[in-house]
């Protein structure tokens, strides 16, 4: 590896979440290199500073409003679209002439274009089907690209790589199973955050809420916990109540967890 992707791991190095076989080749890079040597004891440092500070954790309400604020923009979305929908048929129906000659007229002239719309009719559907297979290829080449982004080396991309299936109404299995393989094992916590977002918008989809529920038992990162439960709270995923009770029992997981779990508990048991 060359320093970029050395140092692209120092984060990961220093809060032990990356392999031991990574680690013995960062720790071989740095003893041959002076300036990431030189780097990665600056960033020690620091880090050790930052370790005596508290840790805060985000407070239970803020990824729960997070989640309606988003489930509240689609509603306002549907009903913008209702709204539109009903102004317009309003508005045609006032075109309507109310004077029976007026009637007369406009029929003859709807069966004129009638008409003329029936000598287009071999064309156009040969046109939508160009079309419909051109957006299609363009939807299957973003997918194909946001699965490639995440599978790089760097975090930076493959949080770009997340970032682009937040624009996809349909993502196709391959880019759902690519999201749930990088919350279950990417190094970076920023990323699996990223990822846990993204699936929020599929939610819906049955795998993508079966590999949230088991997600809840392979976290060790509390803040990766504490997003998986309130997405599990804010979309009312009663099932999740038997791994929220796994992490109760579990001697590991952070006290202020455990509380989120059992807010979570008590909240999706009502």
């Amino acid at each position: 590896m060359n320093c970029q992707n050395i140092r692209e791991k120092f984060t990961g190095y220093l809060t032990g979440e990356i392999s031991k076989k990574e680690k013995e080749r960062i720790q071989t890079h740095v003893r041959q290199c002076k300036d990431c040597r030189e780097e990665l004891e600056s960033l020690t440092e620091i880090w050790t500073k930052l370790g005596v500070l508290k840790e805060k954790q985000p407070s239970p309400q803020l990824r729960t409003r997070f989640y309606s604020m988003l489930e509240d923009y689609k509603q306002s979305e549907t009903k913008k679209a209702k709204k539109e929908k009903i102004h317009l048929l309003s508005w045609l129906k006032n075109l309507w002439p109310r004077r029976p000659a007026f009637q007369f007229a406009l029929s003859l002239g709807i069966l004129v274009l009638g008409l003329v719309i029936g000598n287009l009719w071999t064309v156009i559907p040969r046109q939508n089907a160009i079309t419909t297979a051109l957006v299609d290829e363009v939807r299957g080449m973003r997918q194909a690209l946001a699965v490639s982004l995440i599978d790089q080396e760097s975090a930076s991309e493959r949080l770009q790589g997340i970032n682009m299936s937040y624009s996809m109404a349909d993502p196709d299995e391959e880019l759902l199973d690519k999201l749930l393989s990088t919350l279950k094992s990417d190094p970076s916590v920023s990323v699996r955050l990223a990822a846990v977002d993204a699936l929020y918008l599929f939610h819906n989809h049955p795998k993508v809420k079966q590999g949230l529920i088991d997600s809840l038992s392979q976290q060790s990162s509390p803040m990766i916990q504490a997003a998986l439960i309130d997405l599990m709270v804010s979309i009312r995923e009663r099932r999740a109540v038997d791994a929220l009770k796994s992490l109760l029992d579990s001697e590991d997981v952070n006290p202020e967890i455990k509380d989120r779990a059992e807010q979570g508990i008590q909240r999706l048991s009502f």
